[in-house]
C-alpha cells in the first residue's frame, strides 16, 4: 500500500528533534503565549520576509482576524464585498461570511488552477474592499496584474497561504506579497503541527497588533480589553514543533518539486492531465481526467492512496443555498475531475516509479 500522506513516516523523520523540542516546553511548565511561541513567531516573520507574524489557533482563524481587524481599523464594514477564488476550500469563503462581508466568487484559469486575473476587474463593484488570493494545492496565485488591479482600486490584498508555505515569486515567499496573509499549519500541510494551528504575517504593524489584541480575548493588556475578541492562540507545543519542521521546510519542498516533475515528465496516458511545470511547492499534486471516478478506482484497488480535493465547490454547498443555481463551469469542470495523487518528501522512488507505472496503464 502507497499512502496518500503517511503522517508518521513524515514526523519520524525528525523526531528525535520533535521529542527534545516538546520536552522542553513540557519541562518548562509555560504552555502559552511563551518563548517556543515568540521563537517561532520570529522565525516564521524572517522566513516568509515580513515585519510581523502573530500565531494563532488555525488557519481559518487566521484569515477570520486580519478581516476582523480591518474591521475594527475602519476599513471595512458589515456588507463590503471580497473577491475570492470560486474553486477554493471553504475556509477561504467561511472567513469571509463570518464577518458578515459578502464573497464574490470569481473562476480560475483551467491550467493553473489559480484565480483568473483577466475576471477579477469586471466583479469589483462600490463595495469591493479586498481580493483575496488563495495560492491554491502550493502554487502561486499572485500576479503584477491583480497588484496592479489592487492599486488603482485601493483594495487589501488577502493571502490565504494555507497550501503554499515556501512557494516563490520572483524571489518572495508568498505570504509576503500582499498587504496581510493567513497560514494553516493543519498536520497535512507542507509545514504542518501535530494539531491545529495557524499564523498571520504582515507588514502592517497597526494590523498586526489588532490581531493579536483581537485573538487574545481582545486585550493587549491583561484585563483591559479594547475588543470584543476570541480565543486563538498559538500553543507553545506546536510552536515548539514548527520551528523544528521549519529547519526542513525547503528541503521538503524540493524533493516534493523533483517528485512533481518527475511525474509530469513521464506520465504519458493521454487520459490523464497532469499540471504543468511552476514554482508550485506541490501542497497537492493534481492532476484531471473526465474518468477520475474510474481512475480513483483502479488505483485504489491497486494499493494507491488517494485525495479529492475538493468533491463539492463551495456555490454547490448546503451551507450556501443561496449559490446552488450559480453556474461557474471551470469551477465546476475541476471538481469533477480532480484527483490528487501522492507526492510527498517521505515517498521512495520504488513508490514514485509504482504510481508512474500505473498511471501509464490506466485505460
Amino acid at each position: 500500500m502507497i499512502d496518500y500522506l503517511p503522517l508518521m513516516r513524515i514526523t519520524a523523520m525528525h523526531a528525535d528533534e520533535i521529542d527534545e523540542a516538546v520536552g522542553r516546553v513540557v519541562k518548562g511548565g509555560w504552555y502559552l503565549k511563551g518563548e517556543a511561541t515568540t521563537s517561532f513567531e520570529q522565525d516564521f516573520a524572517r522566513y516568509i520576509g515580513t515585519q510581523h507574524c502573530i500565531g494563532v489557533a488555525n488557519g481559518l482563524d487566521a484569515l477570520t482576524l486580519i478581516l476582523r481587524a480591518y474591521m475594527e481599523m475602519g476599513l471595512m464594514r458589515e456588507g463590503d464585498e471580497v473577491i475570492v477564488p470560486a474553486n477554493t476550500f471553504i475556509a477561504s469563503i467561511l472567513a469571509i461570511t463570518e464577518n458578515r462581508l459578502v464573497p464574490v466568487l470569481v473562476e480560475p484559469r483551467l491550467d493553473t488552477f489559480q484565480i483568473d486575473d483577466s475576471l477579477i476587474e469586471q466583479a469589483i463593484t462600490s463595495r469591493t474592499r479586498a481580493v483575496m488570493l488563495v495560492h491554491l494545492y502550493g502554487r502561486c496565485a499572485y500576479t503584477e496584474i491583480i497588484a496592479d488591479i489592487c492599486r488603482r482600486h485601493q483594495l487589501k490584498l488577502i493571502e490565504d497561504n494555507a497550501q503554499a508555505h515556501g512557494c516563490l515569486y520572483e524571489g518572495k515567499r508568498t505570504g509576503s506579497l500582499g498587504d496581510a496573509a493567513g497560514h494553516s499549519f493543519y498536520p497535512g500541510k507542507n509545514l504542518g503541527a501535530l494539531g491545529d494551528a495557524g499564523a498571520v504575517t504582515t507588514d502592517d504593524a497597526d494590523l498586526a497588533a489588532a490581531i493579536r489584541s483581537l485573538a487574545n480575548y481582545g486585550s493587549s493588556r491583561k484585563y483591559v480589553f479594547d475588543y470584543v475578541g476570541r480565543n486563538s492562540r498559538l500553543d507553545e507545543i506546536q510552536a515548539a514543533v514548527l520551528s523544528v519542521k521549519l529547519k526542513y521546510l525547503d528541503a521538503d519542498n524540493a524533493r516534493r518539486q523533483a517528485i512533481a516533475n518527475h511525474y509530469i515528465d513521464s506520465v504519458s496516458n493521454p487520459l490523464v492531465r497532469l499540471p504543468e511545470k511552476s514554482g508550485s511547492v506541490y501542497h497537492i499534486f493534481p492532476v484531471l481526467s473526465a474518468r477520475r471516478d474510474g481512475l480513483q478506482q483502479y488505483l485504489t484497488e491497486k494499493g494507491i492512496g488517494t485525495v479529492i480535493h475538493y468533491p463539492i465547490p463551495p456555490h454547490k454547498q448546503h451551507c450556501f443555498q443561496s449559490w446552488n443555481g450559480l453556474s461557474l463551469p471551470v469551477t465546476e469542470q475541476v471538481h469533477v475531475q480532480e484527483l490528487s495523487i501522492p507526492c510527498h518528501q517521505a515517498m521512495t522512488q520504488q513508490e514514485i516509479d509504482t504510481v508512474v507505472d500505473l498511471l501509464n496503464h490506466f485505460a
